[in-house]
């Protein structure tokens, strides 16, 4: 069986014995039929029978991998560092695949969270066998980092709910059965929005369950730079029943943040996959080349050029693997990391597209020739630093975390008066 380079080998103080069995599952070989897939609908069922995947996207309690003994009075709470192995092994293997297991994740765990008994039989099931898949419905056309200022209109309509609005760049759309769709309705205090007109501001915005099919329900795929199921959506006088909504009104951007936070890390993870796969094709071709009768191994540029490659890798696993720790060992179901994961998916992120850059440079013409493994890494990793939080609000969150924890710590004179007492 041909191994991946998992962080659970090279970083084992931050993963358990399970963690380790996972790994030793997430061969090449194992792995085979995703790349074998004929289209990504065949990828996305895949993903769940035959490999079983989608069992780490959700809880235990609720039919999916168990998440060890920190996480069993949690019923909510998923392994992360069990997702951190995953992607990091499909980010190798199948960026398709991760892309597509991602946003499963995005499209399930919201159901986990704030999803009716009825809503979880109904949904997860079907998740974890791969016969429904999901989709994220956030972003939209003028609502990107912005969440708040998101338009689709939530209208409360006798027993039931109007959505109308657009939504845009949506990962999985071209597949998805079902849309986790994020709305502004009606104040649930009776102030502004009341009596039916959409509400201002976060404390409106409220998630809905919507069937992809559901009538006044539209999409179209978007062309993308790497063949990946995303695209748009309209909704125009779609009508829900108020079963259909996911946890309280006014409590959508409560949720979509818990979802994002929980699998923000995973990202990173990712982008290490992707990195570990540019530098070994790397490392293979500049053993194999020969320039100026020795091989391109040889030159201290390209030896310089590797050394940067891999040690900048190990720094992105060493933060993804802290952040998937703190979370997984945190006291609460839904422990806040938010400062070590926005450190995790924007150090890991970056480093992976410098990463893959200095392959494509080291493969030199062959290194832009469509088809090649570097060139579509260099496609594949691009998108990585935007969804889920862009670089630049991942910095807006660092800063804020530690200038809060600043504010909470004692001026350093009154710590040293302290010590002289």
């Amino acid at each position: 069986m041909t191994t991946l380079a998992l962080s659970s080998t090279e970083l084992p103080v931050f993963f358990e014995e399970r963690h380790a069995a996972l790994a030793a599952r997430l061969t090449h070989e194992a792995l085979a039929p995703l790349t074998e897939a004929r289209d990504a609908a065949a990828v996305a069922r895949c993903l769940g029978e035959p490999l079983g995947l989608y069992a780490h996207l959700v809880p235990e309690a609720l039919g999916g991998a168990p998440a060890g003994p920190d996480r069993a009075a949690h019923p909510t709470a998923i392994d992360v560092r069990a997702l951190v192995l995953v992607r990091e092994a499909l980010g190798q293997v199948s960026p398709l695949a991760d892309a597509i297991f991602a946003v499963q994740g995005l499209g399930a765990y919201p159901v986990v969270l704030a999803g009716s008994d009825a809503q979880r039989r109904a949904i997860l099931p079907e998740v974890l066998s791969g016969r429904r898949v999901g989709a994220f419905a956030l972003t939209e056309p003028e609502a990107g980092s912005d969440v708040a200022s998101l338009r689709t209109e939530a209208r409360r309509d006798g027993d039931g709910w109007v959505l109308d609005g657009e939504k845009v760049l949506i990962s999985n759309v071209p597949l998805a059965h079902h849309l986790v769709v994020f709305a502004r309705a009606a104040a649930a205090d009776g102030g502004a929005g009341a009596g039916g007109a959409p509400g201002a501001g976060r404390a409106a915005i409220t998630a809905f369950l919507v069937d992809s099919g559901a009538p006044g329900v539209s999409s179209e795929p978007l062309p993308m730079s790497v063949p990946h199921p995303i695209g748009r959506v309209r909704f125009q006088g779609c009508r829900v029943p108020d079963s259909a909504r996911l946890g309280e009104v006014g409590g959508g951007f409560k949720l979509a943040m818990q979802t994002l936070d929980a699998f923000r890390i995973s990202v990173g993870a990712a982008a290490n996959g992707m990195a570990a796969r540019a530098l070994r094709e790397a490392i293979a071709h500049v053993t194999r080349r020969r320039q100026f009768g020795a091989p391109l191994s040889e030159q201290q540029m390209v030896r310089a050029y590797l050394a940067e490659m891999a040690t900048e890798l190990d720094a992105a696993r060493l933060l993804v693997a802290r952040a998937a720790h703190k979370r997984d060992t945190a006291a609460g179901a839904a422990a806040r990391v938010s400062t070590e994961a926005a450190m995790a998916k924007m150090f890991a992120t970056e480093a992976a597209q410098r990463i893959i850059d200095r392959a494509v440079q080291l493969h030199g013409g062959m290194g832009v020739i469509e088809g090649t493994e570097v060139e579509r890494l260099y496609r594949e990793i691009r998108p990585l630093r935007i969804y889920e939080g862009t670089t630049e609000i991942q910095k807006l969150i660092i800063a804020k975390g530690i200038l809060e924890r600043a504010a909470a710590e004692p001026p350093a004179d009154e710590r040293a008066r302290d010590k002289a007492r």
